[in-house]
């Protein structure tokens, strides 16, 4: 199994919203690709089991996967094909599409004619692009979230940079002591400290999202 390693993205990223499904065959041999969500490494093994289950006849099911949104991890597996024929072209279509936060799974059932290792690296990767271009893939954007504290007195400051920035409100907590949390896209985040700081005793703090 190859190790994990990581590349870097932007402040907004590709992912997928949900499974999707592709196909691609030469000489006999079919592969299915199927491409899911994914938030954390644990779940590859239940979702290539689950798969097994459906595929008893399937001869190898070669996965990638890239999971975060800011230091990318990602990981390839070959699963018994001759090294980086399969795993690696189904990550390349991945960093091609710079598409995060997905697992994508390519199960070959074997045709009886051996493809050579040109012929198994366009299959998975032909593979991997019909899966992808069969998915509906999101923009999001990384936020980063403030919690602001501050006196009734500056309510109405608060409330007007806010406004006039167009945060979003995430929570509101006006009962003793005034606080609120707001959402601001990463690569703003400076900006917004900096504003909020600019006001006399309103404090700002970084929270966990």
């Amino acid at each position: 199994m190859a190790d994990v390693f990581f590349d870097m993205i932007s402040d907004s990223f590709n992912t997928i919203e949900k499974e999707s499904k592709g196909y691609f065959k030469d000489k006999g041999s079919k592969f299915y690709s199927f491409a899911f969500p994914l938030q954390n490494e644990e779940k590859v093994k239940d979702i290539i089991a689950g798969l097994k289950k459906k595929h008893h006849g399937a001869r190898h099911f070669c996965y990638a996967w890239r999971l975060g949104t800011e230091n990318i991890r990602f990981r390839a597996n070959d699963d018994g094909e001759p090294s980086s024929t399969a795993g690696k072209p189904i990550l390349g279509q991945l960093q091609s599409f710079d598409i995060t936060n997905i697992l994508i799974v390519v199960v070959r059932y074997f045709g009886g004619t051996l493809l050579g290792v040109s012929g198994l690296i366009n299959a998975y990767k032909n593979a991997a692009i019909d899966v992808l271009k069969n998915a509906k893939i999101l923009i999001k954007v990384i936020e980063t979230r403030y919690k602001v504290s501050f006196t009734y007195n500056e309510m109405n400051e608060v409330m007007h940079l806010i406004k006039q920035e167009n945060y979003t409100i995430v929570n509101t907590d006006f009962m003793e002591n005034c606080s609120l949390i707001f959402s601001v896209r990463k690569s703003e985040s400076e900006n917004a400290k900096r504003l909020f700081n600019e006001l006399y005793k309103v404090q700002l703090k970084e929270i966990d999202t």
